[in-house]
């Protein structure tokens, strides 16, 4: 009998942890639709998906950790390079009841030049007013090695 209840305890685990629970699925969902936004530079959307008391950031430029940020849509149009760049293989981790630990890989072309972008990416998303929203971010930069170089013809047909 114990062993039929660890094996039921640890098959579980893996169910609640890695995105296959309808909650988990919703946090998913929100992932994608705000990097779809961004994708669209749709920034109202975009802000509209970040806590309202505001995200903190690490970027992938090696810069320090960045102060909490209350954003807006005049901000992202100032300031939001262009590109396409895509979310690849997310997990969803439940930490509790109202909030997620997100990660996933970021690959595509950025700004204008169209310059190969890589990294590692962890999110923290909150439930707020019934609806779950960005409360922060950490890109960390993978480097190519001798991997393959993105081009924009990768994404071509996404």
């Amino acid at each position: 009998m114990r062993i039929l209840m660890m094996c039921l305890l640890v098959l579980s685990s893996f169910v609640y942890s890695d995105g296959h629970t309808s909650e988990a699925k919703e946090v998913l969902a929100a992932v994608k639709k705000l990097y779809d936004a961004r994708n669209a530079r749709d920034f109202a959307t975009v802000v509209s998906m970040e806590s309202r008391t505001g995200v903190y950031s690490t970027m992938s430029d090696g810069s320090f950790h960045k102060p909490v940020v209350v954003s807006s849509v005049e901000m992202y149009k100032k300031n939001f390079p262009g590109g396409t760049i895509h979310v690849h293989f997310p997990e969803a981790i439940k930490l509790s009841d109202d909030a997620y630990y997100v990660r996933f890989y970021y690959e595509g072309v950025a700004d204008e030049e169209n310059k190969p972008y890589r990294t590692r990416v962890t999110t923290t998303w909150v439930k707020e007013k019934r609806k779950w929203v960005l409360k922060s971010q950490h890109y960390s930069s993978a480097d190519y090695g001798s991997t393959h170089t993105t081009t924009k013809g990768d994404f071509e047909n996404q």
